[in-house]
């Protein structure tokens, strides 16, 4: 939070929304491709979040979807992110990438606040 002198010497609170999460180029290249080869609405966004499941407690959501109530917004290189908020206590920090080698393939999550993960890699405890 930051606070802000108004023009009565009230100090007031404004809050700032700092990017919680990091797209690596090759994540950016590949949401870029997507968008641009599917019929992505204007009203949608690229979704990220967790669900509970997958073998290790929570499975990663990453979709486009529409901005819902309790959502924030955040903007990373031109491609705009929605994430619920209660879902920031589980991705705060967490950098997506996108591999094309041959032993790793697609979106690759590293997020500091798990404590184990599957082999897959596509979920988290």
């Amino acid at each position: 939070m930051c606070l802000k002198e108004d023009s009565k010497h009230k100090m007031n609170i404004e809050t700032v929304n700092k990017n919680p999460i990091t797209l690596t180029e090759g994540a950016i290249q590949e949401i870029k491709r997507l968008v641009d080869s599917t019929n992505i609405s204007a009203d949608q966004y690229l979704r990220i979040g967790v669900k509970g499941g997958g073998c290790a407690g929570f499975s990663y959501i990453l979709d486009f979807d529409t901005k819902q109530e309790g959502d924030n917004m955040y903007e990373i290189e031109g491609i705009k992110v929605i994430m619920n908020i209660a879902h920031n206590l589980y991705l705060n920090g967490i950098e997506i990438d996108y591999q094309t080698g041959l032993n790793n393939r697609g979106f690759v999550y590293n997020n500091p606040n798990a404590s184990k993960t599957c082999g897959c890699g596509t979920s988290f405890g």
